[in-house]
């Protein structure tokens, strides 16, 4: 009797292993993420320690410190996300949706650095439609090697014969092992095939770029430890219909994982922005109610970008509450703040939240600025256009400082703002020519400064 192969249950947010199927993940607690899959067999080999070819313990003073070599990947703006470039025998995973321009960025590297040797693995796409591609594109594509393959050891074998720079991968989730007899996708094959990569890349110092697709969700699809076993991951952000797009560092041991970059698609690839905050500013002639700009602090790039509310009678017994980039749960404590604290009734009005050019705002700096968006749109008064905002709002109504007001201020004054509202306790600071700061303690003096002014 032929011996049936043993299978076992796998986590696919965290990855966890279970002999059988579980509602909950006992490991992460998340409900309903047992997928079941082949089990790798004995002599898998798993990912191992960077430690190249010495096992021997060492002491952490006799370890040599030598520089990190980088390679410029003639993009200026993901070379400044990765810290200055591309680490040697790095493996760095770039995630997003489909059609969001994973592939195209993955492929313009090699057209914009030929001096690069590049290794351009594709289970998805054959060599003539990356060939259209790249023709699309533009560049030089003199120094890039196709190779269209799905099984990760011939990819390692031909980057061992090559020895190329830089090699990509696109995607993981289509790629197979002979360590793994699940199918390719599947959480034990996905950890094996970016386990295999990571030998290749440590072993050889090869840099390898592997492309990921995300979830429904909005997470990387795949077991959580494909995001543990790299070193570098990168998340494209915004809409794929839209024509900007966010690059965020979500995970980088080279560097800052407080870094974004804003790339902007066109016929010819991703263009770099390099002034994020002019194309997400108003963008219409006169002052319109709704609208207010916030001075954000992402990473360590000060940006404004333009926050707009509409608040409307409800149709519906119960009021409608929607945010698009904006926390919804938080807007129903700053609409709870305006009511209790301030005197506003918002219970039986619908209030619709937007942040402009796609963002997925998490900075508290906002508070502000979506407080006084919703009230601009509830008296149907604008918001002077040369007004921005930068404080967090607390329950009790206050004004709260936020980090790094200085930069925030020296931004909104180059951008030719003319007041920028902060909070009452934020730090003295000069003022810059041209940019009044006004400082607001609480809610009801912000609409006295801003509405009766």
């Amino acid at each position: 009797m032929a011996s049936r192969s043993k299978t076992l249950w796998y986590c696919t947010a965290c990855g966890n292993e279970s002999p059988k199927w579980m509602g909950q993940c006992p490991a992460c607690k998340e409900w309903n993420t047992m997928v079941e899959a082949p089990a790798a067999p004995k002599g898998a080999a798993a990912a191992p320690a960077p430690g190249g070819e010495g096992r021997r313990p060492m002491k952490l003073a006799e370890v040599a410190m030598r520089s990190q070599e980088r390679l410029s990947l003639g993009i200026g703006e993901v070379d400044r996300i990765l810290g200055g470039g591309l680490v040697r025998g790095s493996l760095v995973l770039i995630g997003g949706e489909p059609g969001i321009g994973k592939s195209t960025l993955s492929l313009q590297i090699p057209l914009c650095c030929p001096s690069l040797k590049v290794l351009y693995a594709t289970g998805e796409e054959s060599a003539q439609q990356v060939k259209m591609r790249s023709d699309r594109l533009g560049g030089d594509p003199s120094n890039c090697h196709i190779f269209c393959e799905t099984l990760v050891e011939n990819i390692i074998d031909e980057a061992v014969r090559m020895q190329p720079d830089l090699v990509i991968v696109d995607s993981v989730q289509t790629m197979s092992t002979a360590a793994a007899e699940s199918t390719p996708g599947s959480v034990s094959s996905v950890k094996e095939v970016a386990a295999a990569l990571l030998r290749f890349a440590k072993q050889s110092g090869i840099a390898v770029i592997i492309i990921g697709h995300i979830t429904k969700d909005g997470f990387i699809a795949g077991p959580k430890i494909l995001e543990h076993i790299v070193d570098v991951v990168l998340q494209f952000e915004g809409e794929n219909r839209g024509a900007y797009r966010i690059l965020r560092g979500i995970k980088n041991r080279f560097g800052s994982t407080s870094e974004i970059a804003v790339f902007e698609m066109t016929g010819t690839g991703l263009k770099e922005v390099a002034n994020p905050s002019e194309m997400l500013i108003p963008m219409h002639g006169e002052a319109l109610s709704g609208t207010a700009v916030c001075a954000m602090l992402d990473g360590t790039r000060p940006l404004l970008f333009e926050v707009q509310a509409l608040v409307s009678s409800a149709v519906y017994a119960t009021a409608q509450r929607s945010a698009t980039g904006f926390d919804a749960r938080r807007l129903n404590m700053l609409l709870a703040v305006l009511e209790k604290r301030a005197g506003f009734k918002l219970a039986q009005k619908d209030v619709f939240l937007n942040m402009a050019g796609g963002l997925k705002v998490t900075d508290p700096a906002c508070d502000l600025a979506v407080i006084a968006s919703v009230l601009s749109s509830n008296f149907d008064y604008p918001v002077p256009p040369d007004c921005c905002f930068a404080a967090e709002v607390g329950l009790s109504g206050e004004i709260r400082p936020v980090s790094q007001t200085e930069r925030r201020i020296t931004e909104a004054a180059r951008l030719g703002f003319k007041r920028i509202f902060i909070s009452d306790f934020s730090a003295r600071t000069p003022q810059p020519e041209g940019l009044r700061v006004i400082r607001v303690a609480d809610v009801p003096a912000l609409v006295k400064a801003l509405f009766r002014a």
